[in-house]
């Protein structure tokens, strides 16, 4: 499993993005039983930057925590059968890693919404990236149901991972 995390700020976190992104994405793709070896980018950037991405991508102009950008189109979440069935660009030539997708967060999200909601930026920064891969495993939470099924899966990898609001 390869995840590269690249930081376009001058910010820091007070922790190592690259391994806490690494341990997260490794638990979902565990819980969600991914039979891949798997590749997932994830940028850290700024509020105005990830309005810019949000506007071009998705024509929303506003600010937001997360962007999720699958490379698959599943059938159903956590059906990872669709990378077979279409592998032209799903996998990487060169390490055969099928290619999840990429995130994008915004380092000034994770700061406010931390302080917002009275945990850790370790926590935050956690729960943005199971977030945003569960999204990459092909789940969504446009319904009730959708949503309270993405939360429990969020909230089980953090409390797997022994990363709690006090964290």
């Amino acid at each position: 499993m390869t995840s590269c995390v690249e930081n376009e700020t001058k910010k820091e976190l007070p922790f190592s993005a690259s391994e806490t992104a690494g341990q997260v994405v490794d638990a979902v793709l565990t819980m969600e039983k991914c039979p891949y070896e798997v590749c997932v980018n994830i940028l850290l950037t700024d509020n105005e930057r990830i309005r810019e991405y949000n506007k071009e991508y998705r024509q929303i102009d506003k600010e937001t925590d997360v962007l999720s950008f699958p490379n698959l189109a599943y059938k159903k979440a956590g059906d990872f059968s669709v990378a077979k069935e279409t592998q032209a660009g799903c996998f990487d030539f060169d390490t055969g890693e099928l290619i999840l997708g990429d995130i994008i967060i915004s380092i000034d999200k994770i700061e406010e919404q931390a302080k917002a909601y009275g945990h850790g930026m370790l926590r935050e920064f956690a729960f943005l990236v199971s977030h945003s891969m569960f999204h990459l495993c092909g789940y969504d939470h446009m319904t009730e149901e959708e949503a309270a099924l993405m939360e429990q899966k969020q909230e089980e990898i953090l409390q797997k991972l022994g990363i709690t609001r006090e964290g």
